[in-house]
């Protein structure tokens, strides 16, 4: 994987161009299984099988991919703690817990128009 390297132009954080380092940050952190577990970390520490078992129909390998990808971008740290068998636990960085305030505001948009939405989905498959 090739990351690109920001080094302050405009251009790099254009999320319209597609050779931008905010389009593939962008693009990472934009799908379910990144906001759901930002949402279920918060402010706390999970280990994997916690994450796993509160991020309903998440499978192993989609957990371990996304928990990857926000290391990956400073928005998860990952901690092995020394023991027999090792304990990881992951929690929010400080970009992360400011990304999940528009998680949050997501998550309210999300109840606050949910009847909207079905309301217009029922029309449409009329």
């Amino acid at each position: 994987m090739v990351t690109k390297q920001f080094r302050g132009s405009p251009e790099e954080a254009d999320l319209r161009r597609a050779d931008s380092l905010a389009r593939e940050i962008f693009s990472d952190i934009a799908n379910k299984w990144a906001f759901l577990i930002i949402e279920t970390l918060g402010e706390r520490t999970l280990r994997f099988s916690e994450l796993r078992d509160e991020v309903e129909g998440i499978s192993h390998k989609m957990l371990t991919q996304n928990l990857r990808m926000l290391e990956h971008n400073g928005l998860v740290e990952r901690r092995v703690h020394p023991t027999v068998p090792p304990r990881v636990e992951y929690t929010l960085t400080e970009p992360g817990r400011a990304l999940r305030a528009t998680v949050d505001g997501m998550c309210e948009w999300t109840h606050r128009y949910l009847g909207d939405i079905e309301a217009a989905r029922r029309r449409f498959d009329i």
